[in-house]
């Protein structure tokens, strides 16, 4: 680059000549293109190259596709399209293979302690309200058909056959 700087600053003072200014390109350019990373096994070495030299493997497979696609190598298609569809960046996955069977034992204890905390308070919770005995369901049962509760579908409802309020 900058051998190309010069060569421009001299012909813009007059001092060079155009064929010094292309000959400062040409030398420019084969030395970018010296520093062309192997795209074989990109899969293996893209998470380890920087964000520069990703641009570059990613612009030299343009180039190489701007060709026929039958003079393509096999390890530049295979670049281009893990480049394209791989899972790197954005497609990376979220969850690690094996993650399923860690995630549902976990998911398991959450449920058993839940288990163990219900059965816990419900030991402590003494014995049941008199409104759920069964002599009390029977009498709410005798009350609703003095009272003829619900008499289109209810208890006092013609063949009705269910057990009213008793659980």
């Amino acid at each position: 680059m900058n051998t190309l700087r010069v060569a421009r600053t001299l012909q813009s003072r007059g001092l060079a000549s155009s064929q010094m200014l292309t000959r400062a390109a040409s030398t420019t350019t084969t030395s970018a293109a010296s520093s062309v990373i192997p795209v074989s096994n990109i899969e293996a070495q893209w998470e380890t190259l920087t964000s520069k030299e990703q641009t570059e493997v990613y612009e030299q497979l343009l180039e190489a596709q701007k060709r026929d696609w039958k003079t393509l190598s096999i390890d530049e298609k295979k670049a281009a399209y893990y480049i394209s569809f791989g899972p790197h960046g954005p497609r990376k996955p979220v969850d690690e293979p094996g993650s399923g069977l860690k995630v549902f034992g976990l998911t398991m204890g959450i449920v058993g302690l839940a288990g163990v905390a219900f059965a816990g308070i419900r030991s402590f919770g003494g014995e049941p309200p008199r409104t759920l005995t069964k002599e009390w369901q029977e009498a709410s049962n005798e009350i609703a058909r003095e009272e003829k509760q619900n008499p289109l579908t209810g208890i006092t409802s013609e063949g009705y056959k269910g057990k009213g309020h008793v659980a």
